[in-house]
């Protein structure tokens, strides 16, 4: 699929369930015991760049390598990616948690890109060193949801560091992962 071509959305309905939802408060709670890996999702279109600290990225296919993350779809960071057909994402380590507060909003979107050392890849999005994982990725689907759109950003650069402990959001504070078992 081209970027041209994965600029066409799908679009997903969300159906009326069979019974009542749960409240809003109730689905945070919720969701603070969910554990995840902190991400910052960026991607660049000339002098332009944009980012966003987000939880909700994940695995879809290891064939094509590939992966899935949920932006808003009023962002400047979600029309980039879907003008450019491209984004990258950076996997924070537990000392990158400035970052994670930089990307998170808690600082002008301006200035975001002053927070942490930053390079560009060769496609031209932003890549930030010292994460435990870099991806550079190629839009290959974009599903239209609940005021988010889901990219499927297929990976084509990666760099990983072995050794590095993730920045972990969990009980809505940075935390990271306990010792590992050999």
């Amino acid at each position: 699929m081209t970027a041209a071509e994965a600029g066409a959305v799908g679009f997903m309905p969300l159906a009326a369930p069979r019974r009542p939802l749960i409240e809003s408060h109730d689905f945070r709670n919720a969701m603070a015991a969910h554990a995840a890996t902190v991400t910052v999702v960026t991607a660049a279109e000339g002098e332009d760049r944009a980012g966003r600290t987000a939880t909700a990225v994940f695995s879809l296919s290891a064939t094509p390598p590939s992966i899935l993350v949920s932006i808003d779809s009023d962002s400047l960071l979600a029309g980039i990616m879907r003008r450019r057909g491209s984004f990258s994402l950076a996997m924070l380590e537990r000392s990158q948690w400035t970052i994670a507060n930089a990307f998170a909003g808690r600082t002008m979107p301006e200035h975001r890109f002053k927070v942490g050392q930053w390079e560009t890849w060769a496609s031209g999005n932003p890549k930030l060193q010292g994460p435990v994982v870099a991806m550079d990725c190629d839009v290959i689907g974009i599903i239209e949801t609940a005021g988010h759109l889901l990219f499927a950003g297929g990976i084509v650069a990666v760099e990983t560091v072995t050794g590095r402990t993730p920045l972990v959001w969990h009980d809505r504070g940075y935390a990271a992962p306990a010792g590992r078992e050999k």
